[in-house]
């Protein structure tokens, strides 16, 4: 059975996307901070699944396939490329990038059956209303929120909509050289 970990950014008001679903403030920090390199690339190489809504599957798609992300971030390019993609849409009928497949059905039972069949860990990145309904469903096992030093001033809300937020217990916290903090959560049941 898998465990379902979130990895998302958040600002340090609180917020994991801006308006309009600017994500350029989750970026502004980190490029010269080898630490933090490391440890994205360590992420990605990883293996599991990831599972995505298809906002946040079309924009990884638009970048991590390319030539550009093979030299701006070689590591996390393969990773990226090479780890099975779930894509949880209503409207996308036909994932093109590599390793990837689209759910249409009920959000809770699919993902359910994915965390039943698989090996690995499933990961999800950003798709924030993906998480607020499986937080909503006790279904997910750990947080990872990077909290970026930069204020946005409004944006959503990663558990936006949520009425019964999960019991979370610290497990560890890193901070980076660039600023970045990392909390990591495990959800009580």
């Amino acid at each position: 059975m898998g465990k379902i970990s979130v990895f998302n950014s958040v600002s340090l008001d609180g917020y994991f996307t801006g308006e309009n679903g600017d994500l350029s403030w989750a970026h502004a920090r980190g490029g010269d901070d080898p630490e933090w390199n490391d440890f994205i690339a360590g992420n990605a190489s990883g293996g599991g699944i990831l599972l995505l809504g298809r906002k946040t599957y079309e924009m990884m798609k638009a970048y991590w396939p390319t030539p550009q992300a093979k030299r701006d971030a070689p590591e996390v390019a393969a990773g990226m490329n090479r780890m099975k993609k779930v894509v949880v849409s209503r409207t996308l009928d036909d994932p093109d990038w590599s390793n990837s497949e689209v759910v249409k059905g009920d959000l809770a039972e699919e993902v359910r059956k994915l965390k039943a069949s698989a090996d690995g860990d499933i990961t999800i990145l950003g798709s924030g209303s993906i998480v607020a309904q499986l937080a909503a469903e006790g279904l997910i096992d750990d947080y990872q929120v990077i909290v970026n030093p930069v204020v946005i001033g409004k944006g959503r809300s990663l558990f936006e909509g949520v009425e019964e937020p999960p019991n979370l217990k610290l497990k560890a916290t890193r901070a980076f050289g660039n600023g970045n903090v990392l909390l990591s959560y495990e959800a009580e049941s």
